[in-house]
């Protein structure tokens, strides 16, 4: 793979920025504090390394990721996708609310237009499939807005092929964003094949599954309050020992071909066909570096099949 992508009929850096890192303190859903000069340091040092794509959401830090992708990516805002959904919303006392009702989507929107401090959203997604709403109606909102030109590209996330049935209905579904990773394979049976044949572009969230997949990930470790690691059920689920135990197994023999882990995570969802582009969080640039790095290798660690398909059996166990 050459170190672009193709995505919404673009050529682009194949990697996306996850914007959730960027606003941990201002609650919802982040991973931990990191300041407002700081976040949009990064977003521009991102910009100036080739990244096009920006993604975030209202429940990140309630507002505050997306606010601050707007103040980074001001002065190049026509030469970016930005990317927000509807869904995710929150009472006065922060307690979360999933929703697709029609009325709550067109809120969210138009809030998500001031935070960005744009006159329009490159792509837009249903966050997550609510059985209470058919999802044709919120789609008919952004329908709505697509033809009024504020909405250029609509999108799923987490979804299932009877919404991408129903959505389709409304309008043209042109993106499906879902976790995928070594640990994280659904997709592959559950949409894939139906993106294929629709042409659908699909992008990875959870690309390094909450950092666990750098390698560097360590179990003593103690999150901020401002971390949703710290008190989420779903992370506390997660299985993530064995997980960890199964990378640091993988370390070994990585590092004895002068790799590592990272450079496995990015190089497995960098190859398979039905990526169109791979999200990423970071809170530094350091982090961002060593990705940038790992992508520029992906070719290199993917071509040494000896032990490429040994580690990908290998971490096959997490599913036994």
């Amino acid at each position: 793979m050459n170190v672009e992508a193709n995505f919404l009929g673009k050529s682009i850096h194949p990697l996306s920025f996850g914007g959730a890192a960027l606003s941990g303190e201002g609650g919802g859903y982040g991973f931990g504090d990191i300041s407002e000069s700081d976040a949009i340091e990064l977003v521009r040092y991102a910009y100036e390394l080739g990244i096009r794509v920006f993604d975030s959401a209202p429940v990140y830090g309630f507002g505050l990721s997306e606010k601050r992708l707007g103040l980074g990516l001001k002065e190049v805002r026509e030469k970016c996708t930005l990317i927000s959904k509807s869904g995710i919303s929150w009472h006065e006392n922060k307690r979360i609310d999933m929703s697709n009702d029609p009325k709550l989507a067109e809120k969210m929107l138009l809030q998500s237009l001031k935070s960005f401090n744009t006159e329009y959203i490159d792509l837009y997604f249903i966050h997550w499939p609510d059985e209470r709403v058919d999802i044709r109606r919120p789609m008919e909102v952004l329908a709505k807005y697509k033809e009024k030109g504020v909405i250029k590209h609509i999108g799923l996330c987490n979804t299932n092929i009877e919404d991408l049935e129903k959505a389709s209905e409304i309008a043209e579904i042109e993106v499906v964003q879902s976790e995928y990773n070594l640990f994280e394979r659904k997709a592959e049976k559950e949409v894939f094949p139906y993106l294929k044949e629709k042409g659908i572009d699909f992008m990875s969230w959870g690309t390094l599954d909450k950092g666990v997949l750098t390698g560097m990930y360590n179990l003593k470790r103690v999150f901020d309050d401002s971390d949703c690691r710290k008190k989420s059920p779903w992370w506390k689920k997660s299985d993530v020992e064995k997980k960890v135990q199964l990378v640091d197994e993988c370390k070994k023999y990585l590092e004895s071909k002068d790799y590592n882990f990272l450079d496995l995570a990015i190089s497995f969802n960098l190859h398979h066909d039905q990526l169109s582009t791979i999200l990423c969080g970071v809170k530094s640039k350091a982090r961002l570096d060593s990705i940038m790095k790992s992508i520029e290798r992906s070719n290199e660690i993917y071509n040494e099949f000896e032990y490429w398909s040994e580690l990908k059996d290998h971490l096959q166990k997490y599913y036994e």
